[in-house]
């Protein structure tokens, strides 16, 4: 549920490539009115695109705004990556963001980070 929009946005991408290919033959054969609905159609697909990625990123800029109100966030270190289950268990409502995620890029992060309500 989480990466629907996503999957949505690929599978538009898809069809706007299959039309980006149609096109020549389209122009080629100088038939005005399906190229007329190709375009149309194009048009339709690339809006609905940028729609979902605006979407997307929203979501993601909620989630990260979410992180940096919570009281407490320190760098992970090498030690506490390698037993990161031992980890979230002593701290109870941690969430770990890794920097090559998108809301580790969102959030600019260099190094994967934790933030907690409680220190840690």
């Amino acid at each position: 549920m989480k990466e629907q929009e996503k999957a949505e946005i690929k599978r538009l991408s898809d069809q706007l490539d299959i039309l980006n290919r149609k096109e020549p033959a389209l122009l080629e054969s100088g038939d005005a009115e399906k190229l007329g609905a190709l375009l149309k159609e194009k048009e339709a697909l690339t809006t609905e695109i940028e729609r979902l990625r605006n979407v997307r990123v929203e979501k993601l800029s909620k989630e990260a705004q979410k992180l940096q109100k919570l009281p407490f966030n320190r760098v992970i270190t090498k030690k506490e990556q390698a037993n990161m289950g031992a980890l979230k268990k002593s701290v109870r409502g941690l969430v770990v963001v890794h920097p090559m995620t998108a809301l580790g890029k969102e959030m600019d992060l260099k190094e994967m980070t934790g933030f907690a309500p409680k220190p840690f």
